[in-house]
This record gives C-alpha cells, sequence and structure tokens, in this order.
C-alpha cells in the first residue's frame, strides 16, 4: 500500500506514539509489515524491512518483554528507556518524512518526539503508580497491554492510518487525565506526611 500525504501523517502519529511505548516491538511490526507487502515504508523507513533490522528488534523486544515485567526494575528500565524511545520516535518520523523536504520533517521530528514522549510519560507514570501494589500481577498485566497495544496500534496503522491515529488521540487525552491524577494523588500523598508526623 503506498501512502497518501495525510495517510503518511496519520501512519507517523501511531508509529511515534507506539515507539514510546515499546521501540523495538514498533520496529519489527514495521519491517515485518513491510516483508509481507502491507504497505511500502515512505521515505528512509525502508531499511526497517532488512532481516538484520528484524532479526535485532526481534531480540530486543524479548530482552524488553522480559526486563518489563519484573517489579521494580522495570522502572529502572523505564527511566533508561527514556534516552532510548523519545529520540527514537523522532527518528522514525524523520526517516518517514525524508520525500517532504526539510521544513516539514523538521516538524514531523519535533512531533514524533513529543508524541513518543507523551507515551513514554504515560508509561512511567503509571508504572510508578502501580509499583507501590504488593502484588506482581497487575504490573505484569499491564506490561502486557502496553506491549500488545504498540504492536496492535502500528500493524492497524498500516492497514487503516486515520482510525490507528483517532485511537493514539483519545489514548492521548486519556493519559493526560492520568499523569494529573497521578500527580495529584503524589501531591495529596505528601502534603499529608508532616502532618502525621506532627500528630
Amino acid at each position: 500500500m503506498d501512502l497518501s500525504q495525510n495517510e503518511l501523517v496519520a501512519l507517523l502519529i501511531a508509529v511515534s506514539f507506539a515507539a514510546g511505548l515499546n521501540v523495538s516491538g514498533t520496529v519489527a511490526t514495521l519491517g515485518l509489515a513491510a516483508r509481507g507487502e502491507l504497505l511500502t515504508l515512505p521515505g528512509e523507513l525502508g531499511l526497517l524491512a532488512n532481516w538484520w533490522v528484524i532479526g535485532v528488534a526481534g531480540a530486543l523486544f524479548v530482552l524488553e518483554f522480559v526486563a518489563d515485567k519484573i517489579p521494580a526494575f522495570d522502572l529502572v528500565w523505564n527511566a533508561m528507556q527514556t534516552f532510548v524511545r523519545v529520540p527514537a520516535g523522532a527518528l522514525l518520523a524523520f526517516a518517514g518524512t525524508t520525500e517532504l523536504g526539510p521544513g516539514w520533517q523538521l516538524v514531523a521530528t519535533t512531533a514524533g518526539g513529543m508524541l513518543a514522549l507523551a507515551a513514554h510519560g504515560g508509561k512511567a507514570a503509571a508504572r510508578a503508580a502501580i509499583t507501590a501494589s504488593p502484588e506482581p500481577f497487575s504490573n505484569i498485566a499491564v506490561s502486557f497491554a502496553e506491549d500488545a497495544f504498540s504492536i496492535f496500534i502500528v500493524w492497524l496503522a498500516t492497514e487503516h492510518p486515520f482510525i490507528a491515529a483517532s485511537i493514539v488521540l483519545v489514548t492521548l487525552v486519556i493519559v493526560g487525565m492520568l499523569v494529573r491524577w497521578v500527580i495529584r494523588a503524589l501531591r495529596y500523598l505528601f502534603s499529608r506526611q508532616p502532618s502525621r508526623v506532627a500528630g
């Protein structure tokens, strides 16, 4: 499938957001979609269809799949991934818009990085809240959901880019509300601690 300019924008919205959740899953899914001739990867993203790239992305996906399921360690892992997911989201948008000219490419790169940051920030905030739970199952379930969503949204974007972009935009609103709720809950928690000590 060849993409129109509007479809390209929608695809990159979904892909950049997915990279903020799981870079390796996003890259592997895009590469496999191109190999399966579901779409022609735009710009320089054609590199992702290389079997070496798919293989490395698949191996990294397995590593992240395991690391992200370990309570407490997942917080450290996600903190380190800040320096991978956000630049990767920007880079995917940059590589996908090489044919649109430098101005549009700059806008796309900035937007891609911001979308990846929003997804990653929401993921990190959710994990910080869930890790406080004494049992590990909720943490593992949320990690499974994040992995599945990142792969699903990339696949959906290859078939129906506008639907995928719409889902991402709705998810962004939900993530924003959740982040606000977590921040308020943490502020409330910390504002009550001094009074407890005093009492």
